[in-house]
């Protein structure tokens, strides 16, 4: 650090001056030098991180041990004084971190000889080289400030936007951290509940959380004006933050505030901050939005508690996590029987313990739990959600759509609810033009960086809602964007082989695509089903059979119902090689399935199972009430006069009649979808 021919930068070469004039103060920390430095304790943090690759208290250490060094070499103090004179109270203490820092102890400096050498040892020319040195960084110092940065700031949106970084905790006792990041998710949610703010999602920020990046380099990844920072911690019964809000175009803190509180106060802390971000931005809060804010989770601290553990086990999207945080919640709401967002979070642990499970256990807890959620709180988006997650468990699909609908309605800024509804309107209640609605919505609200993994999803869900709608090449874009920000997404390779299959039609290259996938992670239930499929529809009704009979084992054995509307070309196949009896089963199931469906395509599976019966009358009949619906995908389009089930009726007019009709629909739906994106900019250059 102090070599001859180093250049220092402006802020470290502060810091060492700081550090130096507090030397021999062994009270002087990260604490005090980032009031030495005028700077709030995260950003200080940040900024030492991005120069020195070292923590601050590391950095610090290291500056003193250096001098430590120069003192030893002089010869004029012992190894006592030295430390002393450096800051370390402890000798022993010392000793250890001079050794770790260069590999021997400090009483053997001087029977190291290169270490004694003067520096007039040194070539003539060193110093001629130096002011080279310093003679190009000043041109390049001057071309990043005139025209670099120019262009940094100027790529900054001048908007009512806001990112929360995630706050740092500064507690040595890690297990408290759920209290500081409750902290930062509270003014998250409040912030994204007011309409004229546009906040980045939890999702899209929690990258940063180790980040090295300056804010305005975050702030141009993220697209947003305003960067909120913080560090704090929960010591016994209270709780201390440091916040600072920084217009990020010009690196400048515009508000900034340190809080001392009692845990009994946090809530007020929470409200107090949301507000002071919102004033300061000159974000304009409606009563309804104040009211919403206003509102305390609960008053009961230790109910509190017990919910913030209960959250950060959530998040861990495990059984376990859900299996730990369930009590947690049960016993906070003991503690407080009218606290909404356990009762909430209590609902939504139950569904995502049993999303996928052929038996639902916990049904009548989940909608026990979302009504009392409603109860204590019924604009909470919350309980919102649970209550939508119940009608879905129940299969009342109307009604879960009303409550997401509420939920956006409540909460604008989520994009956990924009992707409930783009999942909703995909997989429950399919209708493509509002699926492209809500996955171009989230791309709107969440402009991630490119090694987000949640924006990976987002481009997954508008590359599917595209191809959804026929865009093939618009599609393929986004897909592409989805595994550049995330080359590992299990679910991008998969919708990338189908969007080439609907542009090629090459069914051989899909498989292979599809193959290779699977050989990736071979319990991937959702692939080994499509490479049955795509054999079944080429007619290879052994591969298929070979597919589908693992597919079938493995679900059974973990209790599962997935895919049950792919059951017809399952049994099919079966019939097709002699195994009666199990295509039986599995056509009879597939009927339960076709005639509790609610969706847009339940004309279309009934067709399936009249065809499968050979009672083609029936199966016509189906099809020309199917060809009445709207919003269907575009897979519909393009394979459906290719599916084997139908091949006896494929040739007749009325199945020709009915499949043009399909087909002049969805086309005539796809040139309005056209136009709309192309005056929003969205679609590529024809």
């Amino acid at each position: 650090m102090n070599a001859p021919d180093s250049v220092q930068s402006e802020f470290t070469s502060q810091l060492i001056a700081i550090i130096h004039r507090r030397m021999s103060d062994d009270q002087f920390g990260v604490s005090e030098l980032a009031e030495e430095m005028n700077m709030s304790r995260s950003n200080l943090l940040r900024k030492v991180k991005k120069s020195t690759g070292q923590s601050a208290s590391q950095y610090i250490r290291q500056v003193r041990l250096e001098r430590a060094m120069e003192l030893l070499r002089a010869g004029d103090l012992n190894v006592s004084e030295v430390a002393f004179q450096v800051g370390f109270g402890s000798s022993s203490y010392f000793i250890r971190c001079f050794k770790e820092q260069f590999g021997y102890s400090p009483g053997e400096v001087h029977k190291i000889p290169e270490l004694t050498e003067t520096t007039d040892k040194r070539p003539s020319f060193r110093p001629v080289i130096v002011i080279g040195i310093l003679g190009l960084l000043g041109l390049v110092l001057v071309y990043r400030f005139f025209f670099y940065e120019k262009k940094e700031r100027f790529s900054i949106p001048q908007t009512k936007s806001i990112a929360v970084l995630p706050f740092i905790n500064e507690s040595s006792d890690s297990t408290n951290g759920y209290w500081v990041n409750g902290l930062m998710l509270s003014v998250l949610n409040n912030l994204q509940k007011l309409e004229d703010l546009k906040v980045v999602s939890r999702t899209s920020v929690e990258k940063f959380r180790e980040s090295n990046k300056t804010i305005p380099e975050i702030a141009q990844e993220l697209q947003v004006a305003y960067v909120l920072e913080g560090s704090g911690q929960k010591v016994g019964n209270r709780i201390l933050l440091n916040v600072q809000l920084v217009d990020a175009a010009n690196d400048r803190q515009i508000w900034s505030s340190q809080y001392d509180k009692e845990l009994k106060g946090v809530f007020d802390l929470q409200k107090e901050l949301s507000q002071r971000i919102a004033e300061n931005i000159q974000v304009v809060i409606k009563p309804d939005e104040a009211e919403r804010i206003n509102q305390p989770l609960t008053e009961n601290i230790e109910a509190y508690d017990h919910f913030l553990k209960a959250k950060m086990l959530m998040s861990l999207e495990t059984k376990e996590g859900l299996l730990e945080a369930i009590p947690l919640l049960e016993q906070s709401i003991e503690l407080d029987p009218s606290f909404a967002s356990s009762y909430a979070y209590l609902a939504i642990a139950y569904y995502y313990l049993e999303l996928y499970q052929s038996e639902k256990e916990h049904t009548a807890e989940l909608g026990l739990m979302a009504d009392k959620a409603l109860l204590y709180d019924h604009q909470l988006p919350e309980a919102l959600i649970a209550k939508a997650m119940y009608y879905l468990q129940t299969r009342e699909f109307d009604e879960a759509k009303d409550y997401l609908e509420k939920a956006h309605e409540y909460h604008p800024g989520s994009t956990w609810i924009i992707n409930m509804l783009s999942d909703f309107y995909t997989n429950y209640s399919p209708n493509t033009a509002k699926y492209l609605e809500y996955a171009l919505k989230a791309v709107r609200l969440n402009p991630a960086g490119s090694d987000s993994t949640a924006t990976s999803y987002i481009y997954l869900h508008l590359s599917n809602a595209l191809i959804q709608s026929g865009f093939v090449d618009e599609a393929l874009l986004n897909i592409n964007l989805s595994l550049g920000y995330f080359p590992e997404n299990p679910f991008s390779s998969y919708l990338k082989a189908y969007i080439l299959l609907a542009k090629d039609r090459d069914f051989e290259a899909t498989e292979d695509r599809m193959i290779f996938e699977l050989d990736k992670d071979t319990t991937r239930l959702d692939i080994m089903q499509e490479v049955a499929k795509l054999y079944y529809m080429q007619g290879d009704f052994e591969s298929a059979h070979r597919y589908y009979e693992r597919f079938l084992k493995q679900r059974e054995r973990r209790e599962l119902t997935m895919f049950r509307h792919e059951q017809a070309k399952m049994a099919f196949t079966f019939k097709k090689l002699g195994y009666d009896d199990r295509a039986e089963e599995l056509i009879v199931d597939f009927l339960d399935f076709a005639e509790k469906d609610q969706s847009i395509y339940k004309s279309l599976h009934l067709a399936m199972y009249h065809s499968y019966r050979v009672e083609n009358d029936k199966a016509i009949e189906y099809i020309q009430k199917f060809s009445e619906e709207d919003n269907y995908n575009y897979w519909v389009v393009l394979f459906f006069d290719q599916d084997p089930l139908d091949a006896a009726i494929r040739d007749t007019p009325e199945f020709k009649r009915a499949f043009q009709t399909i087909k002049t629909k969805f086309w005539k739906q796809h040139l309005e979808i056209k136009e709309r994106l192309k005056e929003e900019g969205l679609l590529l250059a024809s």
